[in-house]
């Protein structure tokens, strides 16, 4: 059975830092495909981050470029996203999801998706 468990989500001020991790078991983590999304109320689920089986391919929404960076550690099966310079619009639910497709086929649709972590709030206070 696959598990994904988020940590790391809080209250941070504006310009602030937070590190979500997701902690993968019941797969093969190295072959999975690892994306990061957030949902604010009223809002679907919009694709924040991902980062590929390979451990170095990265795909990032533009509102994030320069300010969060993915990774993931295969001795401990976990993605990480490390959020910097956050902004009171960054406000929300983050959620780590888990694919074996390849990225270009189930690419930025949380539709396509069926494994997903619990979700975590973050919020940025101005």
């Amino acid at each position: 059975q696959v598990q994904l468990v988020e940590s790391g989500g809080g209250l941070v001020q504006t310009g602030g830092s937070l590190r979500l991790s997701c902690a993968a078991s019941g797969l093969t983590f190295s072959t999975y495909t690892m994306v990061w999304f957030r949902r604010t109320p009223g809002k679907e689920r919009e694709f924040v981050a991902a980062i590929l089986w390979n451990g170095y391919t990265t795909y990032y929404a533009d509102f994030v470029k320069g300010r969060f960076a993915v990774s993931r550690d295969s001795a401990e099966n976990t993605v990480y996203l490390q959020m910097n310079s956050l902004k009171p619009e960054d406000t929300a639910v983050y959620y780590c999801a888990a694919d074996r497709r390849p990225f270009y086929y189930s690419g930025k649709s949380y539709t396509e998706y069926i494994y997903w972590g619990q979700g975590m709030q973050v919020t940025v206070s101005s």
